[in-house]
C-alpha cells in the first residue's frame, strides 16, 4: 500500500471519527434541550373542595382549572403525614416520615440525604427553590433559593437568600411570583430547569391581598352538613383541639381589642399569644394597605361586638369569616399561576415544561366543625394534583388510582431520564399519566401522624391503611382505639365500623393489609411506640 494510499485513508478515518464526536455531541445537546422542564406549584393546606376543576363551587379557580382542563386531573391523590413539614420532606426524599428522618413540624429536615433536587442538579438541570421551605434546614440541592423565613408572613414578607436578608413591601403571593418569573426570565436557557413555586397561601392566619377582600362580602357560605359532629363513637376527633368554635378572636377572625371583651378561643394552643401575633401582623401592612383593610373589616368588626354572640351562632359566624378569607387567599394563588402560565405561552416553554399543581396536604373547611389537617380522615389525607405535559398527557384526562406524595420524586426523576434510586419509596406516575385506563398503580395505602400531643391542635398518634373502599386507624400512645370506615357508604367518616359484626371480615382483611405496608415500608420499630402489639 502506497504512502498516498494511508495518508488518504488516515484523512478519511479522522474525518468520520470528527462526524462522529459531532453527532455525539448535538444528540446530547438535543437531549438536554428536549428533556422536560419542572414546575412544581404547590401551595399550603389547599383543599381539594377549593379548586372548582374537581366539581366544587365554593370557588371559580379559572387558572389552576386550566391545568385540569389540558392535563391530567388525579382524583385519588394522599399524603401519607398530613402537616407541612413531614409533606415536604416525602416529596423531596420519595421516602416516608420515619426514613427521611422528619416526622413532625418540631423535627429538623437532615438535607445531606440524597433528593430529587440533587439528582437533577446533578443530570445537568438547573434547580431553584423560591417560596416556603419550613423545613427548619438550609435548602440543599438548589442553584439558587430564596425562601420565607419559617410560616413567613402575608404582608411585608422577609426571603432568606443565602446570607441574605430582604423584607418585601408587598403581598406574599404577588412577591413570590416575582420571583418566579425574574427566575425564568433570567435563567441559563441551555440547560432544562426544575423550579419550586411554593406559595404560603393559603396557611393560617389568612389574610388576603386587600385588592381582593370585596369578594363573597353579601354572600353566606353553605355549613358543611357535619359542622355541628358529635364525634360519637370517635374518641380521638372528639379529643381534639381544632373546632372553627374554638379559634382565636384575634389572629384569626382579626377581631380588634375593642371589638371583644377577651380572647376566648383555643385555637389549638392556649398558650399562643395570639393577640400579640395578630397585632405584629396587622403592623406589617403598609399605610395604604391598612387603610383598605380596615374599611372593609371595621364595619364588619362594629356588628359584630354589637351582636354579642354565643354558642352556635358565634360558631357559625366564625365559620364564614374564615372561609371568606380562605377562599380569597386561594383567588390571589390562582391569579398568580395565571401569571406563570401566561409567561409560559408567550416564551414558547408551554410545550415542553411539566406543570404540576398540588398542596402540602388537604385542609377541614368546617367538615366535624374543623379547620387545620393532621387527621388521616378524608378532608386532610387528600390532597388535590393536576398536571400537564402536552407532550406526553392527553388534555382532560383524570386518573382514578391512588397516588401519594412520596410518588413525585419517582415521577420527576422518571421524566428527566434519571434512575430513580432503590431506597426511593414511591413509584413514577408516568405510566398512569400516559394510560390512566390501564396502568395498574397499588392496592392500598400507608400513612402515619407521630406529632401527637407535642404540637399543636392535640392530634393523637395514629397509622393506618387506606383502600379503594375502606380505612382501618390505630390511634396509640395515650390512646389505644381502632376505627374502621366504609368510605362507599359513609364518604364523611362519621359512622366507626370497628366493632360491627357485619365488618368482621374486612376488618381482619384490612389488618393483615396493614400488616404488610408496615413491613413493606418498614415502619416495625416496636421500641418506640405501641404500634404493634394488635398484630
Amino acid at each position: 500500500m502506497s504512502e498516498r494510499t494511508n495518508i488518504s485513508i488516515l484523512i478519511t478515518l479522522l474525518c468520520l471519527w470528527s462526524c462522529v464526536k459531532k453527532e455525539g455531541q448535538t444528540t446530547r445537546e438535543s437531549s438536554a434541550a428536549t428533556r422536560p422542564n419542572i414546575i412544581f406549584i404547590m401551595a399550603d393546606d389547599h383543599a381539594e373542595k377549593a379548586i372548582s376543576a374537581y366539581g366544587h363551587d365554593l370557588i371559580e379557580t379559572p387558572n389552576i382549572d386550566r391545568l385540569a382542563k389540558e392535563g391530567m386531573l388525579f382524583r385519588n391523590s394522599f399524603v401519607t403525614n398530613s402537616i407541612c413539614a413531614p409533606s415536604r420532606a416525602a416529596i423531596l426524599t420519595g421516602k416516608f416520615s420515619h426514613i427521611n428522618g422528619k416526622r413532625d413540624n418540631l423535627d429538623v429536615f437532615d438535607g445531606d440525604q440524597e433528593t430529587f433536587p440533587k439528582l437533577l442538579r446533578r443530570a445537568g438541570y438547573t434547580t431553584a427553590m423560591i417560596g416556603k421551605w419550613h423545613l427548619k434546614s438550609t435548602p440543599q440541592g438548589f442553584d439558587e433559593w430564596n425562601i420565607l423565613i419559617g410560616q413567613g408572613n402575608y404582608y411585608s414578607p422577609r426571603f432568606v437568600s443565602g446570607s441574605d436578608t430582604t423584607r418585601v413591601d408587598g403581598y406574599v403571593t404577588d412577591v413570590i411570583t416575582d420571583y418566579v418569573l425574574d427566575f425564568l426570565n433570567r435563567r441559563d436557557t441551555k440547560q432544562p430547569f426544575c423550579l419550586f413555586y411554593h406559595h404560603k397561601a393559603p396557611h393560617r392566619n389568612w389574610m388576603p391581598n386587600v385588592s381582593d377582600l370585596h369578594l363573597y362580602a353579601d354572600e353566606n357560605l353553605p355549613l358543611p352538613a357535619n359542622f355541628f359532629d358529635q364525634y360519637n363513637n370517635r374518641q380521638a376527633a372528639e379529643a381534639a383541639d381544632m373546632r372553627i368554635a374554638d379559634m382565636f378572636l384575634s389572629a384569626d377572625m382579626k377581631l380588634m381589642p375593642d371589638d371583644y371583651d377577651s380572647e376566648s378561643g383555643t385555637g389549638g394552643n392556649d398558650h399562643y399569644d395570639a393577640e400579640r401575633a395578630w397585632k405584629a401582623n396587622y403592623n406589617r401592612m403598609n399605610e395604604k394597605q391598612r387603610e383598605a383593610w380596615d374599611a372593609h373589616y371595621m364595619p364588619l368588626n362594629k356588628a359584630f361586638a354589637e351582636s354579642k354572640l354565643t354558642g352556635k351562632e358565634l360558631a357559625e359566624w366564625k365559620y364564614q369569616r374564615y372561609m371568606k378569607d380562605y377562599l380569597r387567599c386561594i383567588k390571589s394563588v390562582d391569579d398568580n399561576v395565571g401569571r406563570v402560565l401566561g409567561h409560559l405561552d408567550k416564551s414558547g416553554l408551554a410545550e415542553n415544561t411539566i406543570v404540576v399543581y398540588t398542596s402540602d396536604q388537604g385542609f377541614y373547611l368546617g367538615e366535624h366543625g374543623w379547620y387545620d389537617k393532621r387527621f388521616m380522615y378524608e378532608e386532610s389525607m387528600r390532597t388535590p394534583l393536576i398536571v400537564r405535559y402536552p407532550k406526553e398527557i392527553k388534555a382532560g384526562t383524570v386518573a382514578k388510582q391512588l397516588v401519594q406524595n412520596i410518588d413525585h420524586a419517582a415521577t420527576f426523576l422518571d421524566f428527566a431520564g434519571i434512575d430513580i434510586p432503590g431506597e426511593v419509596q414511591g413509584k413514577s406516575l408516568r405510566p398512569v399519566m400516559l394510560d390512566p385506563d390501564h396502568a395498574p398503580f397499588r392496592e392500598a395505602l400507608y400513612y402515619h401522624y407521630y406529632e401527637g400531643l407535642k404540637g399543636w391542635h392535640s392530634v393523637k398518634k395514629h397509622y393506618g391503611v387506606r383502600t379503594e373502599r375502606y380505612k382501618l386507624i390505630h390511634f396509640y400512645h395515650d390512646i389505644d382505639t381502632w376505627e374502621l370506615y366504609d368510605l362507599k357508604n359513609d364518604s364523611e367518616e362519621m359512622n366507626n365500623l370497628y366493632n360491627t359484626e357485619g365488618y368482621r371480615d374486612i376488618r381482619e382483611d384490612l389488618h393483615q393489609k396493614l400488616k404488610k405496608l408496615k413491613i413493606k415500608y418498614t415502619d416495625i420499630d416496636s421500641n418506640k411506640t405501641k404500634v404493634y402489639n394488635r398484630e
